[in-house]
């Protein structure tokens, strides 16, 4: 027997969600651990760091009621397995992978682990053809891409719930024939957000998986919840040949997660008190998104963040930005306005447009279409603070032609409301608009 599967009764110290353990004769970073509680529950944990003759874990749970005398610690030899089945599409479990649809547990075909197997860079296929979220402010000008990490920047106040439940009904691949999944994860909901997002699901016609974290549930938690979903989207795509759609919302409690977990464990802060492996942290996750050569499967990403304070270059934005292939980003001014969905289509981006779009995907005339609509959208806009100095009578007719087509595109295109649009619908949409103001798409 090997003596780390003997019972350890030397915890010296309890912080927070971390147990410290000491005179640990065998053990490895991210092997898994079970804490055996004085009323007797079994709680799962995780060896995080050795130290000498000092073992950190981290418990998957919350660790009141727990004392240094009467709690026990057993280690396992074996690192966190995620269990998978085709049976799991449907499905809704909470941040520790426990059923929270009443159903029973389905039974495992296998188990993978849940930091996921690295995609070698020689293997990684571009992403390739484009998905359909219904929205013409995507569809049309930032195109998502199968395989691609796109997220959503939004800020406190802004409906990004309602954009997302918009997404998680709307979306769909070109071709029917393929197997579409939406794997769906939400961290820190209020109960209010969580019937919001119940509802939503119970609606949707494509096949779904769910994770769900209540804001009231142990931190950790928030932290494994997209772990498991990124760990069955790749199950899915990569040995199912399915194509799948991850949604996280929201990486800034996940971040906010890791914040806390990083101050338990007394390490040194970075910026804004978030830990300096933050970028490598979210890398590992926004990364496992893509496309394997040979395969027919996808993993594409949705990562939701809240900016904290309106501020793009906060932290969790700014490194979601570099580690990401573009942004949609929302409007407080276009939300002021009543435009839903409030997407400001200049500072958003998708920079693998051009490889979802054009004749075979979408539209030959796509890239003219959109080329022209930005075009014409950005003189508005940028006319609009002249004609806050001088006013309309001080501008010639061609300004004021383009400050009405910035309003006409801002309620007409951007603004569908919840009405679903494919990517036809939209292209016409803006072809139309053009033709109403008489503008060339030469």
């Amino acid at each position: 027997m090997r003596l780390s599967e003997h019972l350890y009764r030397t915890i010296s110290t309890i912080a927070g969600p971390l147990l410290f353990v000491e005179s640990v004769q065998e053990a490895r970073v991210g092997e898994m651990v079970t804490v055996h509680t004085p009323d007797g529950r079994d709680m799962e944990a995780e060896v995080l760091e050795i130290d000498g003759q000092t073992t950190l874990i981290e418990v998957y749970g919350t660790t009141q009621g727990l004392d240094i005398e009467r709690t026990t610690v057993s280690f396992t030899d074996a690192a966190k397995k995620v269990p998978l089945s085709p049976d799991i599409v449907g499905r809704i479990f909470n941040g520790s992978f426990e059923p929270k649809d009443g159903a029973p547990m389905f039974i495992p075909e296998k188990r993978m682990p849940i930091t996921g197997a690295p995609i070698n860079p020689a293997a990684r296929a571009r992403p390739a053809d484009f998905i359909e979220t219904g929205f013409t402010t995507i569809d049309g000008l930032n195109t998502l891409v199968r395989g691609q990490k796109l997220p959503i920047f939004s800020c406190a106040g802004l409906p990004s719930k309602e954009v997302v439940a918009s997404i998680l009904k709307n979306s769909r691949l070109a071709d029917p024939a393929k197997k579409f999944i939406v794997v769906f994860a939400a961290l820190g909901l209020t109960f209010h957000e969580y019937s919001f997002y119940m509802k939503t699901l119970e609606a949707m016609k494509t096949g779904y998986v769910a994770f769900v974290n209540m804001a009231d549930e142990p931190v950790m938690e928030r932290l494994l919840a997209p772990r498991f979903a990124l760990t069955v989207a790749e199950y899915l795509a990569f040995e199912k040949g399915m194509d799948i759609l991850v949604i996280i919302t929201d990486m800034t409690n996940y971040c906010d997660a890791l914040r806390e977990i990083s101050t338990a464990r007394e390490e040194l802060p970075g910026r804004r008190g978030y830990p300096g492996y933050m970028y490598s942290d979210l890398a590992s996750l926004y990364e496992r998104a893509g496309r394997i050569y040979g395969r027919e499967g996808s993993v594409t990403m949705l990562p939701v963040v809240t900016m904290p304070e309106d501020d793009i270059t906060h932290p969790i934005p700014d490194l979601t930005g570099y580690i990401t292939e573009g942004q949609i980003v929302l409007s407080r001014e276009l939300h002021q306005k009543g435009i839903f969905p409030p997407i400001d289509v200049l500072p958003s981006l998708s920079r693998l447009m051009q490889k979802g779009i054009g004749k075979g995907r979408t539209r030959a005339d796509h890239r003219n279409v959109a080329n022209h609509l930005y075009k014409y959208y950005a003189k508005g806009r940028d006319l609009r603070r002249l004609e806050a100095i001088v006013g309309r009578d001080g501008m010639t007719k061609a300004d004021i032609l383009m400050l009405d087509f910035a309003d006409a595109f801002e309620t007409g295109l951007v603004g569908q409301g919840m009405a679903r649009r494919t990517v036809q619908e939209s292209l016409d949409v803006g072809l139309e608009l053009m033709k109403k103001f008489s503008l060339e798409v030469v």
